[in-house]
């Protein structure tokens, strides 16, 4: 049914559910999954850290940090037996939403399996739903999966 899923992982709890979903449906599809790791410089300079200049330095760490994430997700699908590709991607501008949706479509991709925090009212106004714009703009099925 589904070939090629799109899971974009940044190493937290509620990406690693979203994860673990596409695993198991991927097991059963015989799919392969593709893994996406955006570093981007928006959420960087949204986050406490933001009275840090972001050097190259910085923004090196950040895409090492990223390689990382990337590799504890491919080593667990690959424990699965299923098929795996990683992308690291830089963005230096752009919601990363957009930068999902993009790459969906670049690559062919059928489904998108994320996780998702599931905030509600105030808190998704304040922080925004990288999840609901996916959901929104996706030219494809997206599986939301909640976190703990």
């Amino acid at each position: 049914m589904y070939e090629k899923i799109l899971v974009p992982v940044d190493g937290s709890a509620t990406s690693l559910a979203g994860l673990q979903e596409a695993i198991a449906l991927a097991r059963v599809m015989g799919s392969t999954i593709r893994l996406l790791h955006v570093v981007d410089e928006i959420s960087f300079m949204t986050s406490f850290e933001s009275s840090m200049a972001l050097t190259a330095e910085v923004f090196e760490s950040l895409k090492k940090a990223g390689q990382e994430v990337l590799q504890d997700a491919q080593n667990r699908v690959r424990a699965a037996g299923v098929p795996v590709e990683t992308e690291l991607y830089e963005s230096y501008a752009g919601r990363v939403s957009d930068l999902v949706i993009t790459k969906a479509r670049e690559w062919g991709a059928q489904l998108i399996v994320l996780g998702t925090h599931g905030r509600r009212g105030v808190g998704r106004m304040l922080l925004g739903s990288d999840a609901e714009q996916v959901l929104r703009q996706s030219p494809v099925p997206v599986l939301l999966v909640r976190g703990a």
